[in-house]
């Protein structure tokens, strides 16, 4: 679960630099960052309910 989570948040990384570096595509900056933060909480709710 772990692995899943940080290839999502290396995606979502990914997808939000090209959406910056790319002009026409500052929308999927957004997605990309909002996607980030998500993942990025729901790992760490699943990690500290998992270590309880």
């Amino acid at each position: 679960m772990t692995t899943l989570i940080l290839v999502l948040l290396v995606l979502w990384a990914v997808f939000a630099v090209v959406g910056f570096v790319v002009e026409g595509l500052l929308w999927l900056a957004f997605i990309g960052l909002i996607l980030l933060v998500a993942t990025a909480v729901w790992g760490w709710i699943k990690r500290r309910t998992r270590s309880n």
